[in-house]
């Protein structure tokens, strides 16, 4: 084919999508979560590689590209066309394309200093077809349990105190990487559990836990060595196991037993100072005694938005109205457990409800912590990884007019003195290098 012949990439034309066959016996498969990265590549650069035909526009190279295009509706793709190719090079060459690319490597060092640049320029890395896991995989250099108790883990994370924190940038998602495999929690006993419109869990991989980094500045910045934390809807091991390592007493309060019991083993075997309790927060008079919290934190469920069990005392299987009073009677209790000039950080998002209205749970959240006598005082938001959501979020602007939402917010509260409590609280280092410029 380099004798002076024509090649296929010497002409690009547009063909109905229509009018494109499929190669029946392609060996190469395609998963969704594939196709809509292709999908989001398409949609972010355009077509930049023409899907490869015969004369009889019969694929050769492209299967992928063909399913993304018409993920996104598109009526025309550009093609090249093969001619004078037998009918065993045809059906070599689909094997080929994909196995010749797999065959290439990584120069790993350059790899990092190309992702450190796109991250550090906002860029939504996993539109490189590179997952967050994958990244984290790639910074991360295998440490030993020893490491981390030889200090590696609680040396202060250099986050400075500002009202947005960036989840995607690199060194977040390094620290995360390390926490979660000290920890060892992936939502193993969430799996088979969430609902078809959890939106967190999509933002992390499948599984909505709380991140430890962000655990990890919580107690940095609002509470203090050896102080009693409080969690009236403990969830996952994180915070507990994050609390206990930063020097915190925990206490936490779990409806589902297998829950509870999970979180209890993994601080246990850490020897960690981490109390789980099987029960209804309703109930937390019953563990909890008045005054003696140092910090109350938590991250409720979002109403309805992902399911964790069938207990009808289960938040998130409750009406929306009823959710709400039970979460304020909830709420409301915690703050005769909390002592005065303390803090309380609630982690909350928006829910829609059936009709794609907001419910109103930071408004409601906020009103509800005032009214038992809290001062509203920071809020912070929690920035996600964008990932798949960038393609969907398109369709939904059309529809809808909705916005894809990649954040959380994280409500802080005093009780007292905000004044008093930092005083009370120590000093509090902060790195505050990354503020330079700004």
């Amino acid at each position: 084919m380099t004798d002076g012949r024509s090649w296929p990439a010497d002409k690009v034309e547009r063909r109905d999508i229509k009018t494109l066959i499929p190669y029946a016996r392609n060996s190469r498969t395609h998963s969704d979560e594939q196709i809509t990265q292709i999908a989001a590549s398409i949609k972010e650069w355009g077509f930049t590689n023409p899907i490869l035909v015969d004369s009889q526009n019969e694929i050769i190279a492209g299967h992928g590209r063909l399913l993304a295009a018409k993920k996104l509706n598109l009526k025309d793709v550009p093609c090249i066309q093969a001619d004078d190719w037998t009918d065993a090079q045809k059906q070599a060459y689909v094997i080929a394309d994909n196995k010749l690319a797999l065959n290439a490597g990584w120069d790993e060092e350059l790899l990092k200093i190309e992702f450190k640049e796109l991250t550090d320029l906002n860029f939504d890395v996993e539109l490189t077809g590179f997952s967050l896991d994958e990244l984290s995989d790639l910074f991360h250099e295998p440490k030993t349990y020893d490491d981390y108790e030889q200090g590696k883990l609680t040396k202060v994370y250099g986050q400075p105190p500002f009202s947005v924190l960036d989840t995607k940038k690199g060194d977040w998602v390094e620290r995360k990487k390390y926490w979660r495999d000290l920890i060892g929690d992936f939502g193993e006993s969430r799996e088979g559990k969430l609902a078809s419109n959890n939106l967190m869990a999509e933002l992390n991989s499948g599984v909505s836990i709380l991140d430890p980094v962000l655990a990890e500045i919580i107690v940095h910045w609002f509470g203090f060595e050896g102080g009693q934390v409080f969690d009236p809807f403990a969830g996952d091991t994180v915070f507990g196991f994050v609390s206990g390592y930063k020097g915190m007493n925990f206490q936490g309060i779990e409806l589902r037993k297998e829950q509870a019991d999970l979180n209890q083993q993994r601080c246990d075997d850490a020897k960690l100072p981490c109390v789980y309790y099987t029960d209804t927060s309703e109930n937390m008079d019953d563990y909890i005694e008045n005054g003696s919290i140092d910090l109350v934190f938590s991250c409720p469920p979002y109403a309805d938005l992902e399911v964790y069990s069938d207990d009808p005392n289960d938040l998130s299987n409750m009406s929306h109205d009823d959710f709400f009073m039970v979460y304020k009677r909830i709420l409301q209790k915690s703050y005769s457990k909390l002592k005065n000039n303390r803090f309380a950080v609630i982690v909350m998002g928006e829910v829609r409800n059936k009709k794609g209205q907001y419910i109103g749970t930071i408004p409601k959240t906020i009103e509800i912590m005032e009214s038992a006598g809290y001062k509203y005082y920071n809020e912070i938001i929690l920035v996600n990884s964008v990932g798949t959501l960038a393609l969907r979020s398109g369709k939904q602007m059309q529809a809808s007019r909705k916005v894809g939402k990649i954040h959380q917010n994280v409500l802080v509260f005093v009780k007292g003195d905000a004044s008093v409590a930092a005083d009370e609280l120590g000093e509090i280092e902060i790195n505050l290098e990354e503020a330079d410029g700004d």
